[in-house]
């Protein structure tokens, strides 16, 4: 099994060209089932979390080519619908192809999904709103059946909480449905403004971008296109927080400040000097130690759960105390028993944690619990003395492409190990 050893003390400076998005690239992989005719997409990133749903999709007879960065597919072979649990137990993102499946081809059979343990993650609300739409839903032996008599029929579709991925599914089979649907609370992160674009530039009709609310009036068929995946502004904010917490100066390129500003703020309130240009972010700490910062997880545009560990690392090494409260997932602070074997001082009581800076962290062997959770204890590992190994960094290389070729960019010491 894969490990990072790296060898912390050194002030990162120097340029990170960020990758598409895995966050969009999931949901549009899923939408290359919907078009008749051939969709390429570009940009897209090298992660195992993208080649498993590229295997999936292709497992449906879907003919799929992955070449550099750019994934084609032509649905015109397609021959089954059904996505098996070998594939899905490994990335809850693989219930995307559900939606998708009932809206072009009337049934669909999709096992329930797996991914981070970072809490429920209830399929629950995707599965009501394809009901909504006319879809009959059946769950037996951990499979998802639905199917539909002929086209689903546009609908109401009022979420019960705000969901990424509900909204995701609900959009895509919302695009082939008879009238109009209408989506209450629908979640606004910007990969699913990505989504409707791709959707629209495939011949969807999709109004109210970027609001909670979405109006999709259904066409009979969908054609194929050529779309790039948006710029990952998780992984933007992960490398700048390596500057932050290192005293260092990074720059990253090929991204887009407007999708992140809450956390941008965050970076200034630290005592960073932050400088936005159209596709790029520069981040200066100057030497500085940052100051400890507050902060509450909320939809977006308020400050994303997905960054919630990797601005908590910075805390740990902070002037003063700051309060983090986790609204989003309620088991997401499995990285703080990581971040005190390194020293970190930081003190949880339910969904809140206590984070009084020290000075300095230590190295200490760690283990990686969940995809973000990695990042943390990679920037905590490059801000502790010592040389720190980090166990199951699997989990990392599910949203991070090339991560240590990009650290070792801007001077990290940083090298993956086998055990």
């Amino acid at each position: 099994m894969d490990k990072f050893l790296i060898q912390g003390g050194t002030k990162l400076e120097g340029e990170v060209r960020i990758s598409g998005a895995k966050n969009a690239a999931l949901p549009l992989l899923a939408a290359m089932i919907l078009p008749e005719t051939p969709t390429k997409l570009t940009n897209v990133p090298h992660l195992k979390d993208v080649n498993t749903l590229v295997q999936l999709i292709g497992g449906l007879g879907i003919t799929m080519t992955y070449e550099g960065d750019t994934v084609t597919a032509d649905t015109s072979t397609l021959d089954n619908q059904f996505a098996p649990y070998e594939l899905v137990k490994t990335m809850r993102a693989s219930i995307l192809v559900l939606g998708p499946l009932v809206a072009r081809y009337g049934s669909a059979k999709v096992s329930l999904p797996g991914g981070c343990a970072i809490g429920s993650r209830p399929v629950d609300q995707h599965l009501k709103a394809l009901e909504a739409l006319g879809a009959e839903i059946e769950v037996e032996a951990g499979y998802v059946h639905a199917k539909v008599d002929g086209r689903l029929k546009g609908g109401e579709v009022i979420f019960d909480m705000v969901t990424v991925g509900g909204t995701e599914n609900i959009l895509m089979a919302a695009a082939l449905a008879e009238g109009v649907t209408t989506i209450r609370n629908a979640a606004r992160e910007p990969e699913i403004t990505d989504l409707a674009k791709m959707l629209i530039e495939m011949g969807a009709n999709i109004e109210g971008l970027d609001t909670d609310t979405l109006v999709v009036t259904g066409v009979e068929k969908l054609h194929g296109c050529e779309y790039a995946v948006v710029a990952d502004r998780i992984e933007t904010g992960s490398y700048l927080a390596a500057a932050a917490i290192t005293g260092g100066r990074v720059k990253t390129t090929h991204t887009d400040p407007t999708l992140m500003e809450s956390v941008l703020e965050k970076f200034e309130e630290m005592g960073a000097e932050v400088t936005r240009g159209d596709d790029w972010i520069e981040l200066d700490m100057m030497g500085k130690r940052p100051k400890a910062v507050s902060f509450q997880t909320l939809p977006h545009p308020d400050f994303p759960t997905d960054m919630q560990a990797q601005i908590m690392a910075v805390n740990a090494i902070g002037r003063g105390f700051a309060t983090i409260s986790e609204t989003i997932f309620e088991n997401r602070f499995m990285h703080v028993p990581e971040l005190s074997r390194m020293g970190a001082n930081i003190q949880v009581e339910g969904n809140d944690a206590v984070v009084t800076g020290v000075e300095k962290l230590s190295a200490a062997p760690v283990m990686a619990t969940d995809l973000r959770a990695s990042f943390s204890l990679v920037l905590a590992a490059l801000a502790a003395d010592g040389e720190t190994l980090i166990d199951r960094i699997y989990h990392i290389d599910r949203g991070y492409e090339d991560v240590e070729a990009k650290l070792q960019g801007i001077g990290a010491q940083i090298k993956r190990v086998s055990s």
